[in-house]
């Protein structure tokens, strides 16, 4: 039976979050020093350290966060960002959510539901691209067989085999589930499930969300506890970041965080950062209550970084290519590209009457790489610690004490080789080559070792090569 802890938000106290806000309502030079200093350890932030880097705006303090977010970016995760592509499967949905266009009164938007056979076409067109990771994502409705929709979906995207490539890695953005159905999940060998709190603000959600199940907040906000009691121990949190103050839903994401590490010993995998864009039929999308300033929006990323050095911070295609640039420097180690937000979106290129929002950044799959490679990142399609078992708590026993980038580093150049020698066009080879090779160059002699024995065996033609 589901205890109050699985099924409600208990460790969520808006009343001490908005004392922390005002508390720290003043820049405070001395203390922002102290904080960056501290954060330069690599062990993360207390609450009160987080509040008093959301409040800063000079320009130079802004500056000397941005460096220190950059110099923890650098020791921990290198240049190598994570790919992705989101796989939208379907847009029906139960839920009045005023901000999201598959809100279930909105007739501007085609319903669908791919069939098995559409998932596996839009399946072989982002492998053909040179993809090999998926985030499924679905409205919060499923057609027929509800659960067991899903749980088809992930098995015929895995099943799906492409010029001798398959999808290694099905990540999940899903409604909230019960103990039980989290644990077919689980069965299913998903990687992470991801779901967003929208806004941790009660008031602001309640107004926000006017029917269907996600009006329930404690049981959207307490999925997390259901999923970790299932198995699943990597979980991605996120909101919207327009529907209320952001500073209030930063902390109240740090809570979040906080109390999964507290109950299970490890928080979140990854957190999402989207900000509202412009979607058809929302007036709300198109005039946020709290706009997030690109400034801001900026210190946030940066501040996450330091607040959680070791968390994976996903920036998706609602931004621009520029701003996705900035971010990339202080924070974002994944990215989402060449994205579509429609069900049959990548078949159907010129369809957009069934998306979700407006992207920022329409760039291809392949000139997102290039323009990777070309500014000294490395591009990584990487799954190896999924299927090693390095999830959750044995991820972080790892990533903690800096070891974990033994094995990324190497893997992200292993994937990387992988797309220039099958994928890429000449050019754009010849960018990541030098790429790979200024990386080999940084690192120390033991993984650059370990490194160019995986390169050497993807060369020779073989494929799927981890540590």
């Amino acid at each position: 039976m589901d205890t109050d802890m699985d099924t409600k938000a208990l460790w969520l106290d808006a009343g001490a979050i908005e004392d922390c806000v005002q508390r720290h309502s003043r820049e405070d030079p001395g203390r922002i020093r102290e904080v960056l200093a501290k954060a330069r350890e690599l062990h993360g932030l207390a609450m009160e350290d987080v509040a008093c880097l959301l409040m800063l705006k000079s320009p130079d303090l802004r500056e000397e966060l941005f460096a220190t977010a950059r110099a923890v970016k650098e020791e921990i995760y290198g240049r190598r960002i994570v790919l992705f592509a989101p796989l939208y499967f379907s847009n029906l949905c139960s839920n009045e959510c005023l901000y999201c266009a598959f809100r279930c009164s909105n007739r501007e938007v085609t319903r669908k539901a791919l069939s098995m056979e559409e998932i596996a076409a839009e399946t072989r067109i982002l492998l053909k691209q040179g993809h090999k990771r998926l985030l499924l994502v679905a409205g919060e409705a499923y057609p027929g067989s509800g659960i067991d929709y899903v749980l088809d979906a992930i098995d015929t995207v895995y099943a799906v085999q492409e010029g001798g490539s398959s999808i290694r890695r099905i990540n999940v953005n899903l409604a909230p589930l019960t103990v039980e159905d989290f644990r077919e999940l689980k069965e299913h060998q998903i990687g992470t499930f991801q779901l967003f709190q929208e806004t941790y603000h009660r008031p602001t959600y309640a107004a926000m969300h006017l029917a269907g199940p996600k009006k329930d907040f404690d049981w959207r906000a307490s999925s997390f506890d259901r999923a970790m009691l299932a198995g699943i121990d990597d979980v991605g949190m996120g909101l919207l970041y327009g529907l209320y103050d952001w500073r209030f839903e930063t902390l109240a994401l740090f809570s979040h965080i906080h109390h999964l590490e507290e109950r299970f010993g490890v928080g979140c995998h990854t957190i999402s950062v989207p900000r509202i864009e412009p979607a058809c039929g929302s007036d709300v999308a198109s005039r946020p209550p709290h706009a997030l300033a690109d400034d801001d929006f900026l210190t946030l990323i940066a501040t996450l970084r330091l607040a959680v050095p070791y968390t994976g911070i996903i920036l998706s295609t609602r931004e621009s290519a520029a701003t996705r640039k900035k971010a990339l420097e202080l924070g974002v180690s994944q990215i989402s590209a060449g994205s579509r937000t429609n069900p049959g979106g990548y078949a159907d290129d010129e369809r957009f009457e069934a998306a979700q929002f407006q992207l920022g950044d329409h760039r291809s799959l392949a000139e997102v790489i290039e323009d990777l490679g070309r500014n000294g990142y490395i591009p990584s399609f990487c799954t190896g610690c999924y299927r090693s078992g390095r999830t959750g708590k044995d991820f972080m026993d790892l990533a903690k004490p800096g070891l974990i980038k033994r094995k990324c580093a190497p893997n992200a150049l292993s994937t990387f080789e992988e797309y220039l020698l099958d994928y890429a066009t000449p050019a754009a080879r010849a960018v990541g080559e030098d790429a790979i090779a200024l990386q080999l160059q940084d690192m120390d002699e033991k993984v650059r070792a370990i490194s160019e024995r995986l390169l050497e065996k993807v060369r020779s033609g073989s494929r799927d090569v981890y540590c």
